[in-house]
């Protein structure tokens, strides 16, 4: 008499508990990355500020020692060696991203800005074009009086702007520094496209304020320009 048997075949897999490790393993690894990434934007959020402040310090600095705004400095060519004089109208004329020659009296004073502060050894580099800044754009200064009808994204007087800014970024540092609006307060930023010294306050607003306002976010992608009043 035959006996028929019955093999059982036994398929390997995962326990329940073995998924759950491996689970907990892939969220510690995505936590890491993602705190990672955060360090990272944070770093240049710090480094754009550091950016926009080593300039002020080095506006007021010079003030300080010589009596003169840099850039627009009369005398320069007696205070600093090499230095070529503005022309001494209380502002400095000239875009932030310009990079003209410096001629004496003449009113490109962005630019005679970096020579007279790098001479008189308060900025670092040599001759006399903005610098780069911690996120790849231009870091530069410039200067609007009222009764001349101009502003910079409607503030008077001088600014240092820092272009190429990532929106996200140039959130961080407004609302660090100001009021986190765009349009408001003593920083604010505008489309990169946009020269930054124009009669018209920026079209654009990525936040809400310290004050609780709610502002309309109309743009939320891309890099933009932002300026800090000095």
């Amino acid at each position: 008499m035959w006996k028929y048997s019955k093999s059982t075949d036994h398929q390997p897999g995962f326990t329940l508990v073995e998924l759950a490790i491996v689970l907990v393993i892939i969220g510690l690894i995505l936590a890491a990355v993602l705190k990672g990434q955060q360090m990272i934007e944070n770093g240049k959020v710090k480094n754009v500020i550091n950016d926009l402040r080593g300039v002020s310090t080095a506006y007021y600095a010079y003030m300080d020692r010589y009596k003169a705004i840099p850039g627009d400095d009369a005398a320069a060519i007696n205070h600093v060696s090499g230095g070529v004089n503005g022309n001494g109208d209380g502002y400095i004329s000239g875009r932030f991203a310009a990079t003209d020659t410096p001629v004496d009296g003449e009113t490109t004073e962005s630019n005679k800005f970096w020579q007279h502060t790098r001479l008189a050894g308060f900025l670092t580099g040599s001759g006399s074009n903005p610098p780069t800044n911690s996120v790849g754009g231009i870091l530069g200064i410039e200067g609007s009086a009222a009764d001349a009808g101009t502003t910079t994204y409607g503030m008077n007087g001088p600014v240092v702007c820092a272009s190429n800014i990532p929106w996200k970024i140039a959130q961080a540092v407004d609302i660090q520094l100001d009021d986190g609006i765009s349009t408001t307060g003593t920083v604010r930023t505008g489309p990169v496209d946009t020269p930054a010294t124009a009669a018209a306050v920026p079209a654009i607003v990525y936040g809400t304020g310290a004050s609780g306002v709610a502002a309309t976010s109309t743009i939320e992608e891309g890099v933009h320009t932002i300026c800090m009043k000095i």
